[in-house]
């Protein structure tokens, strides 16, 4: 396939397709393995670090026990706002636990803590970016939206794509304005360093 707005379509649909057909057991022994993986991160995790990662929907890689095990370790967890109207840079707020969440676009959850702006994200010392898929090159496929290429232009962190196993790639399409990823989470191989 010579489109690659084409070949990013059919292989979503093909991801989604696979990760709707993952039991609720399944989705649980994910979420368990991604938390378990946590002390192995490319950068220690602790009180001085601030960590960006998200809150997971649908049939994401569940993020609900990575999220968990990071505020044990005493970082400073930022979750992502979708601020309204075409998509733009990502806006970052204090996460104060799963009691401080609210209902925000897309059926998201976001943090009701501190606002710091679209920025914050710079000062992170590790980003947990949500994806389809990544390849080995450290290419990413979203939702098509765009919203986390735009946000990660500055920053400095190790930027890691949560993934089930058998979203790691040897090719995914990309484009000239796809941030790359520096590592993969995956539940079996845990921290995977990319395009090196």
């Amino acid at each position: 396939m010579s489109d690659p707005a084409a070949a990013k379509k059919a292989l979503r649909a093909d991801l989604i397709r696979r990760r709707d057909a993952l039991s609720d057991g399944d989705r649980a022994q994910v979420s368990a393995a991604l938390a378990r993986h946590l002390g192995d991160a490319p950068v220690a995790i602790g009180p001085d670090s601030t960590v960006c990662a998200y809150v997971s929907i649908g049939t994401e890689p569940p993020t609900g026990p990575l999220l968990a095990a990071i505020a044990e370790t005493g970082a400073r967890v930022l979750l992502p706002i979708s601020l309204p109207g075409t998509p733009s840079p990502l806006e970052w707020a204090v996460a104060d636990g799963p009691d401080a969440l609210a209902p925000g676009r897309f059926g998201l959850l976001e943090p009701t803590g501190e606002r710091l702006g679209p920025d914050a994200v710079s000062r992170a010392d590790l980003v947990f970016v949500p994806a389809l898929a990544v390849d080995t090159r450290g290419v990413r496929l979203g939702r098509g939206a765009g919203f986390y290429d735009r946000s990660l232009v500055g920053a400095r962190g190790a930027l890691i794509a949560v993934v089930h196993d058998d979203e790691v790639l040897p090719h995914v399409p990309g484009d000239a304005h796809d941030i790359p990823m520096t590592w993969a989470l995956t539940p079996t191989g845990g921290f995977r360093s990319l395009g090196g």
